[in-house]
């Protein structure tokens, strides 16, 4: 993975923590959410892209 690559998953990693936060002190269950997913979508892609390949490769 290359350092921009990393630099940018780890920024929306913390925007998402900041927007899960600002959710739950808020009481803004839809920020929240936004915040959880925005946490979890760089994982999603990731696992996907190593599925996909395994898939192509055979293993």
């Amino acid at each position: 993975m290359s350092g921009r690559r990393a630099e940018g998953i780890a920024k929306r990693r913390v925007k998402g923590s900041v927007k899960e936060a600002i959710g739950k002190v808020t009481g803004d269950a839809k920020l929240e959410a936004e915040g959880r997913t925005e946490k979890v979508r760089p994982n999603l892609k990731k696992r996907k892209a190593n599925a996909s390949l395994r898939h192509r490769t055979g293993g």
